[in-house]
């Protein structure tokens, strides 16, 4: 039976041969040189998220809903037109309330010419110092009664304005909970407007803080967006960790103490404006990396 020429001989690469020893040692020193490095000039965490203003808005009076001008998710200005309530109520208050002003105003006209006639009779003992006095409280009356009407008009004439809800901020529409006909009133949430303006709130752990600083430089990476770094930099600290502002504090006196490391939280903010092809919502995870050296 004939040999074939090679048999046995293998045809592989031999993975311990010098050359691949030597370029897989290189590879892994390269790897504990980055992980050293980034060790010694970065510090991160995936406990970061974004935050921003988020504005209740609520009626300062009660009416029914006469529009609702906006939808959910809708960019809004500021000042920009979100509810109308009906109006017709506080209409006709104003136009009470004007009356009354008038009423008071030519109340007061006729008090005051009596007080000076009764000034110019008083002068003659024409009249009693009695008659005279009741003539002088008489027009401070009068002149109080003005004032309080002007502020029953101009309070009416708030309310009148109040039906006009607007928005407090630039931003978008999000949690709608009002319709056409439905009857508010003050304190009732109908909406919230999200500003445009965000941050990140990272949570560090506490041996991390070390060599945080306010000023230093951050890379910002959104879980949304892969690829996308933002540029920012570190706002501030917070003077508390996260659990000793949270609902039900732990009371480390009670009971058997298990130390944990508590991690506080670090306002981020952008150096540059997100732009709209990217929107950043409320509550997205990021992972900040704070150039510490």
């Amino acid at each position: 039976m004939e040999k074939i020429e090679g048999a046995g001989k293998s045809s592989g690469v031999n993975l311990f041969s010098p050359p691949v020893l030597v370029a897989a040692g290189v590879l892994v020193g390269i790897v504990v040189a980055v992980v050293i490095y980034k060790s010694m000039c970065y510090v991160s965490t995936d406990d970061a998220f974004i935050d921003g203003d988020v504005v209740a808005v609520s009626p300062k009076v009660s009416a029914h809903v006469l529009n609702v001008l906006v939808d959910d998710n809708q960019a809004v200005m500021a000042g920009t037109a979100l509810v109308d309530l009906d109006p017709r109520d506080f209409e006709v208050r104003v136009a009470m309330a004007a009356a009354d002003l008038e009423a008071a105003r030519a109340e007061d006209d006729q008090a005051q010419q009596d007080a000076v006639r009764y000034g110019k009779l008083s002068e003659t003992d024409e009249v009693s110092k009695q008659q005279m006095d009741r003539a002088v409280l008489r027009a401070r009356t009068a002149a109080a009664k003005v004032s309080s009407a002007e502020a029953a008009l101009q309070k009416a004439k708030l309310d009148l304005s109040y039906t006009k809800i607007v928005s407090p901020a630039a931003g978008h529409v999000a949690r709608k909970a009002v319709e056409v006909g439905s009857f508010v009133q003050p304190g009732q949430a109908l909406m919230a407007v999200v500003s445009d303006k965000k941050w990140v709130v990272a949570n560090f752990k506490e041996t991390q803080l070390t060599r945080i600083h306010p000023g230093q430089s951050v890379s910002i990476s959104v879980d949304t967006y892969p690829g996308k770094v933002w540029i920012g930099h570190v706002d501030s600290i917070q003077r508390g960790t996260g659990s000793r502002f949270s609902l039900f504090p732990p009371e480390n006196a009670a009971g058997n103490y298990v130390k944990v490391v508590q991690r506080v939280p670090v306002k981020i903010v952008f150096d540059e404006v997100p732009q709209e092809r990217h929107p950043l919502s409320v509550g997205m995870s990021v992972v900040p990396e704070v150039r510490v050296r």
